[in-house]
């Protein structure tokens, strides 16, 4: 026997346990917006500004402030890592996080890339073609979405990895060997940036045709399920008139019900 015993459950058994799953599982699913994953994703918010107030200080050549502004470019990419994690591991995903995440994302890179260009720490075709394939790969997400999820990709995240080491040294001032390393270190991001991009473009596009392959499917499956119901009906009217009326409108039933599905498909 699994059930407890009603001392225990307070009553009859299994049931009083089981509800108390339920009642636990909709507290978490009803996360609302002031969860930890979502207040994570506004701290990176919040820190961009700061941290490019931080890295212009005084010309942006002050070592001290720069470092201020390495520990907010570190603060927010570690809570990249860490916001994603609680929200998927506890169930705390929300329209706002979906949404507020990427943005953050984008903004505190495109911030620090932006502000070492504009300083000429940093070559501008190497922030031109990180953030063209960031936005345009977030555009082609939006593509895809009603056919399905581009996942993240392992060497996405390596890639994502690559350019928050190689950004966070371009923030500090470095000098001598260690200024040559960042460089090769960023060559290696822009590498990796460019060979996900493409490789999420062709995932969108074979997304995309299988997504229209299925929806073609359904809309053929749904005009061949009416066509046998219409003559199913016509059949139908051989019988005596009285119970004609009685024997087609039922048979109605399911054919309506298979175009709602193809409508809702598409």
């Amino acid at each position: 026997m699994t059930q407890a015993p009603a001392s225990a459950a307070g009553g009859s058994g299994a049931t009083p346990a089981h509800r108390g799953g339920k009642l636990g599982a909709a507290a978490v699913n009803q996360a609302g917006l002031w969860n930890i994953a979502n207040i994570l994703t506004m701290v990176r918010l919040l820190l961009v500004p700061g941290f490019v107030v931080l890295l212009l200080h005084d010309g942006g050549y002050d070592p001290a402030w720069r470092s201020f502004a390495w520990a907010a470019f570190a603060i927010a990419m570690i809570t990249d890592v860490f916001d994603g994690h609680l929200a998927r591991t506890y169930n705390l995903v929300t329209d706002f996080g979906k949404i507020a995440d990427p943005i953050a994302d984008k903004a505190i890179m495109g911030a620090a890339l932006i502000s070492l260009s504009w300083l000429g720490d940093l070559p501008w075709w190497i922030t031109a073609v990180i953030l063209f394939r960031e936005l345009g790969i977030t555009l082609m997400r939006f593509w895809v979405i009603r056919h399905s999820v581009i996942p993240a990709s392992r060497g996405g995240k390596m890639k994502t990895l690559a350019q928050g080491i190689a950004v966070g040294m371009y923030v500090l001032a470095l000098t001598g060997p260690l200024a040559t390393l960042r460089f090769w270190v960023m060559m290696a991001a822009v590498v990796l940036t460019v060979v996900t991009g493409l490789d999420y473009v062709r995932q969108a596009f074979v997304l995309r045709r299988l997504g229209l392959a299925a929806e073609h499917a359904a809309a053929t499956e749904a005009v061949a399920v009416a066509a046998d119901g219409a003559g199913r009906g016509v059949c139908a009217t051989d019988e005596p008139a009285t119970g004609a009326t009685d024997v087609v409108e039922p048979l109605g039933e399911p054919v309506v019900g298979g175009r709602g599905a193809a409508e809702a498909d598409r």
